[in-house]
């Protein structure tokens, strides 16, 4: 089975490598530094320091393979390349709420790199995915929780 493409925007790429970087250089040497000192201390059957010290390891692990993975199956969305006709991953996009009557704004991202908190929504949410393809004044119907929410098209923009 083929492994599922992490669709990222060029930032979404180069913040995920600047994380990985950072793991494997400067924290990997931490946390073995924290380990050194706690094996001094002796008997480690009771060390509270070397336990948290080996957990912090194992998390970092777990994360650096999370992301070589993520990386491995990276596709590069190059935002400059963005057809603004047309709604697509890349984009910002700004709607009108016709129910609460409020103007809001979207990035599209991959699910990656999908943030609610900033406004950063997934090409596989049903918002991204009621809006993909879709043109300015076009009107979408997003199925939501509470029911279905209607948005018109304002603008799409580059990021």
């Amino acid at each position: 089975m083929a492994e599922k493409k992490n669709i990222l925007t060029y930032a979404g790429l180069k913040q995920y490598e600047d994380e990985l970087h950072n793991l494997k250089v400067v924290r990997r040497k931490e946390v073995a530094q924290k380990i050194k000192e706690a094996r001094e201390q002796g008997d480690l059957s009771e060390n509270a320091e070397y336990d948290a010290a080996k957990d912090e390891q194992r998390d970092i692990e777990l994360r650096i393979e999370e992301l070589e993975k993520l990386l491995k199956n990276a596709e590069v969305v190059v935002e400059d390349e963005v057809d603004l006709d047309k709604v697509s991953i890349g984009c910002k996009v700004k709607v009108y709420d016709m129910e609460f009557a409020e103007e809001v704004e979207f990035q599209l991202v991959g699910s990656a790199q999908a943030n609610s908190l900033e406004n950063m929504i997934s090409n596989e949410s049903p918002m991204g995915k009621a809006l993909i393809g879709r043109k300015i004044g076009d009107v979408v119907d997003v199925n939501a929780p509470v029911g279905v929410i209607q948005y018109k098209i304002l603008e799409i923009q580059r990021v």
